[in-house]
């Protein structure tokens, strides 16, 4: 008797347990990562997109174009083996960068080609804009590499200049604090702001210029010949607050970027870091801008000082990038000291740009002129890979919402969203003024949009990889009875709440981009 007592306590105690760990099991299903709040609303898991190009503003490839580029570069295909077939590069594209002079877009005082659309210039900038792509822009001034960056009109009214070779005439570089050419040169930056600080049309503005390429190092400010360099850092740090000042009050909604390197504004392009580097860098960002950086993959170039400036400011600017080495032209890119490239293998420079990309977490890749083929025709599952871990991919991978509701009343739609690339979306910067959230929208039977209901509290800038960010935003459905349909989107605040931002969504998404969710009945 007492034999069968102490099992039956045993069999008791052990159902006991079973039931306390089923309900603890529920519970913790209903608490999720959602704080136990769903108030018997319906779970939705959208469906996760990996693969799709997604042409987000600050995100995505980048192609480049030159400015003598003829119609039918849009249309420029290049065979890919692991598809079989050709494609066009615009169709992976998020945008088109247009590195120029200062001379190709204002030739004459007060005459700004791209307003005549019968210029080359002007068919290469409509060209972007009939197909959707928005550009982006470098203005050059420097001439010692590429001949008269600018315009002569600047060095007849008396600007100051200097020729490093009198074998080529034409090669004339302004000297950037001559009160002359800063006069010519605010009035056409201003001018340039006025037609492009426009964000359905413009990508960003490569905003300093000066140097050789436009890169911000090897910096003329005085004859070299004569100057003792002992002004350097104060004539440094006098043109980065003027060239910035001039750039963030005329280009207010346009992202702005500056080419980091441990020589910004230096008349030297190779060297130790110099002290006051990160300083002057650090300035500019704070006024606004973001990063760029042209040399991934170079490892001489794009060294330890780069990668670890990159790291400080992961997830507070976006990082765009630009490989190195040109793989097609004159570059022996196989004498790297990393030794990682081969001759005659420019995949191997591809892999590296794309694992400095990755240890950067850029948001922006570059198919550069001469070196696309390579990208489609060698290293194409790298194109796919960046689009799917690169920049920023973002989804909701859980939504509670009610599939009844009265008219007027109160609900809580609980909404988790995920970022599946190794950037950030740079909904912090400035020009943007966290103008991106999240919004919820009632459709009627014709996909219409009825109401919209914005979560104000929804930061997608905050949304990183790995880590899963839920809110709980509670609205009242205000609607007359009927049947409508739940969406979501991303929307741009400035734009009175378009969808702004595509999502990496495998769904119904309506003509006017919002995601259809879940059939709901007002009552």
């Amino acid at each position: 008797m007492r034999k069968l007592n102490y099992t039956s306590m045993i069999r008791l105690a052990v159902l006991i347990c079973v039931c306390l760990q089923s309900l603890a099991c529920s519970s913790k299903d209903l608490d999720s990562d959602e704080g136990g709040i769903n108030n018997g609303n319906t779970l939705v898991k959208p469906k996760y997109n990996r693969s799709s190009v997604l042409r987000n503003p600050l995100n995505g490839w980048v192609m480049y174009a030159a400015r003598t580029a003829e119609p039918t570069y849009w249309d420029q295909e290049y065979y890919v083996p692991d598809l079989g077939k050709r494609v066009k590069a615009i169709d992976y594209a998020s945008a088109c960068y247009l590195r120029t002079s200062w001379s190709s877009l204002n030739p004459a005082d007060g005459v700004y080609a791209w307003r005549d659309p019968s210029t080359q210039i002007a068919r290469l900038i409509n060209g972007a804009k009939e197909r959707g792509v928005p550009i982006a822009l470098r203005i050059v001034v420097d001439g010692r590499d590429q001949g008269m960056n600018t315009p002569q009109f600047v060095f007849d009214a008396g600007a100051a200049s200097y020729l490093e070779n009198p074998s080529y005439p034409t090669r004339v570089t302004p000297l950037p604090q001559d009160p002359i050419f800063r006069q010519y040169y605010a009035k056409f930056i201003e001018a340039l702001a006025e037609d492009f600080n426009d964000p359905d049309h413009v990508s960003f503005i490569d905003a300093y210029g000066f140097g050789k390429w436009g890169e911000a190092h090897n910096v003329i400010y005085e004859d070299p010949n004569t100057s003792t360099g002992a002004n350097t850092e104060a004539l440094k740090e006098e043109l980065i607050d003027w060239v910035s000042d001039l750039y963030t009050r005329t280009f207010t909604k346009i992202p702005l970027v500056i080419n980091y390197h441990r020589l910004i504004g230096h008349p030297q392009s190779w060297g130790s870091p110099n002290p006051n580097s990160d300083k002057l860098l650090a300035k500019m960002i704070n006024k606004g801008y973001s990063l760029r950086q042209d040399a991934f993959g170079m490892t001489d170039y794009y060294q330890g000082w780069e990668k670890q400036f990159a790291k400080s400011w992961n997830y507070k600017r976006p990082i765009l990038m630009e490989g190195g080495w040109i793989t097609s032209g004159t570059h022996r890119y196989w004498t790297d000291p990393s030794g990682r490239y081969r001759e005659g293998h420019p995949e191997d420079v591809r892999q590296g740009e794309f694992d400095d990309s990755a240890e950067a977490c850029v948001n922006m890749m570059d198919f550069r002129s001469g070196d696309t083929d390579s990208w489609f025709e060698k290293s194409f599952s790298l194109v796919q890979r960046f689009i799917s871990e690169g920049g920023y991919r973002l989804y909701p991978d859980r939504v509670y919402l009610p599939e009844k509701i009265k008219s007027g009343a109160e609900t809580t739609i609980t909404h988790r969203w995920r970022n599946m690339g190794w950037g950030y979306c740079p909904n912090n910067i400035p020009q943007w003024n966290y103008k991106y959230k999240v919004a919820f929208a009632l459709l009627d039977a014709q996909d219409n949009v009825k109401k919209i209901f914005l979560d104000t509290d929804s930061e997608p800038s905050e949304w990183l990889k790995d880590n899963p960010v839920s809110y709980n935003f509670k609205t009242k459905v205000d609607l007359p009875a009927g049947a409508y349909s739940w969406a979501v989107a991303i929307v741009d605040t400035a734009k009175d709440n378009q969808p702004g931002l595509e999502l990496a969504i495998n769904g119904d998404v309506t003509s006017a981009g919002w995601t259809k969710l879940l059939d709901v009945q007002v009552q």
